[in-house]
């Protein structure tokens, strides 16, 4: 199907599978006009009955997606597309509910870094598979002052049991893919020189199922109903955001170039540090 070209999405459909390159250097947070892009894309995708699946991969070598975009909050007016079609929840959770909601099935290929925002849209798709040594996962917000607001702890409830989603949202560290696959957060770690090969089959042998089959699974295994967490989710997360250290902590690490590579890296130790300085 024709699509247009997005500043942010490379786009390429074959055999019934959609790849979708997530690209915003340096760092490829989730801004604005991501969240545009991929509400745009996924909107056309879901009546094209001919994509199957489509797999989410980055162009970064180091980071699937660092998180949400501190620039964000100048961005709320423009998303009221995105607000307009999921009215129940914030406009965070609402990118969630775009991806869990799908009719194709999505695989997201973990071959860098998720945290936070990163780590929510990882959390929506279907399945998850990562690099061994290179796919890494974290809810970091809490080192902000903040909990999770994209639906985070929800997912995380779902997937990983609460004891276990408590462990990640307080503790705030980045586990590798043996780890979170263990915790259930993702479906398996593979070796990274494999990783390539394997999502790619998986993702040719699940489009070339007969017709009915994935709509038929879909449909017998749908998405849980998270409404209600999510809007507890969103309450804590708006009570605590517009607070003064918050504000602090986000303004400080700007000002030591957060959203750049050295920082990001380290960004638990790195925002640690900010903290201790407010």
């Amino acid at each position: 199907m024709p699509l247009p070209e997005y500043s942010s999405l490379r786009v390429g459909i074959a055999d019934g599978v959609a790849t979708v390159v997530l690209d915003h250097p340096p760092v490829n947070t989730l801004d604005g006009q991501m969240m545009l892009d991929l509400h745009d894309l996924l909107g056309r995708l879901r009546t094209d009955a001919t994509t199957r699946v489509i797999v989410f991969e980055s162009a970064h070598e180091e980071f699937f997606l660092a998180h949400v975009d501190f620039g964000i909050f100048d961005s709320y007016p423009a998303l009221e597309a995105v607000r307009k079609d999921y009215p129940h929840v914030n406009v965070h959770q609402g990118i969630g509910a775009l991806l869990r909601g799908q009719p194709q099935v999505t695989i997201v290929k973990l071959a860098g870094i998720a945290r936070a925002g990163g780590a929510e849209f990882v959390a929506a798709a279907d399945m998850t598979f990562a690099g061994a040594e290179r796919g890494k996962i974290a809810q970091s917000e809490v080192l902000l002052g903040i909990l999770p607001g994209g639906g985070g702890t929800q997912f995380l409830l779902e997937r990983t049991g609460r004891n276990r989603a408590l462990e990640v949202v307080l503790g705030a560290d980045l586990l590798d893919a043996e780890t979170a696959a263990l915790y259930g957060w993702i479906n398996r770690a593979v070796p990274d020189g494999e990783l390539d090969a394997f999502v790619a089959r998986l993702a040719a042998n699940i489009a070339a199922l007969d017709p009915g089959v994935i709509e038929g699974a879909k449909r017998a295994l749908p998405a849980a109903d998270l409404t209600p967490g999510l809007n507890v989710e969103h309450d804590e997360w708006n009570r605590l955001v517009s607070g003064d250290a918050p504000v602090k902590k986000m303004t400080l690490a700007m000002e030591r170039d957060l959203q750049t590579l050295a920082p990001e890296r380290d960004l638990e130790g790195f925002l640690r540090q900010v903290a201790a300085d407010v």
